[in-house]
This record gives structure tokens, C-alpha cells and sequence, in this order.
């Protein structure tokens, strides 16, 4: 049997190449979700807030990448950890005034949110390990 290579679908280089952008796309996935989770753990941590500057360059590295998984299946990965990243802000902000109020409702407060964050972070590397999309409601 022979190869058409006139058909890019058959092409070998096309299908390299597209091996390799999957590969880079998983290592970069892997290194944001694996700085996700180093702030996740320290977030539950009493005193373990060293993340913030971990946070921030993950965003980063989500945000300037974003594009180049368009049409695959790890673009989902990226709304997925850009998505955590804006709520987790929003509801620490939100819940930051039960510091300031009443210290034990907040600590509550902030715990369950850095929990739920983990929970994201852990569910989205589970899956991207699987080569599995995350799955968003229509």
C-alpha cells in the first residue's frame, strides 16, 4: 500500500508536527498545573503563602500560550486553569472583609475556597494526563 502524500492527511511531517505541538502543549500544561498545585498546597497551609508569585506566572504562561491550543483538545486545559484563577480571585476578594470582621468565618471562608482550588487544579491534571479534554456544559 502506498502513501498519497499529496493528501496532507498523510503527510508525516504534518503528523510530526502535529506530535510535537501536542508535546509541547502537555509540558507546558504540565508546568502551569504543577505551579497551580504547589500554590493550591500552600494556600491550605497555615503560613504557606509564599504562591502569589507562582500564581501570577502560571496565568501568565496560560494567557501567552492560550492561543497556540486552539483547535486541540488541551485549549480546554487553559480555559480550565485561566477560569480557576479569575473565580479563586474574585472569591478571596469577595471573603476578605470576613477577615477584617470576624477572623474565624473568614479563615473558614478561605479555606474552603484554596480546598475547591485544589480540587480544580488536581481534577484538571488527572485529566490532561488521561489526554482527556475538560468538559464544559453547553
Amino acid at each position: 500500500m502506498t502513501q498519497n502524500y499529496s493528501d496532507p492527511g498523510n503527510d508525516p511531517q504534518l503528523d510530526q508536527a502535529a506530535l510535537q505541538k501536542l508535546q509541547s502543549l502537555n509540558t507546558i500544561g504540565t508546568i502551569s498545573y504543577l505551579l497551580h498545585l504547589i500554590v493550591a498546597i500552600g494556600a491550605l497551609i497555615p503560613g504557606g503563602q509564599f504562591g502569589p508569585l507562582l500564581l501570577i506566572a502560571a496565568l501568565i504562561i496560560d494567557l501567552v500560550k492560550r492561543s497556540e491550543a486552539e483547535g486541540t483538545w488541551h485549549a480546554s486545559h487553559f480555559r480550565w486553569r485561566i477560569r480557576t484563577v479569575i473565580i479563586a480571585a474574585l472569591l478571596y476578594l469577595v471573603t476578605a472583609p470576613l477577615w477584617l470582621l470576624f477572623f474565624i468565618p473568614g479563615w473558614i471562608a478561605w479555606l474552603i475556597i484554596s480546598a475547591w482550588f485544589l480540587y480544580r487544579i488536581v481534577t484538571g491534571l488527572v485529566r490532561m494526563n488521561k489526554g482527556l479534554p475538560m468538559e464544559f456544559p453547553a
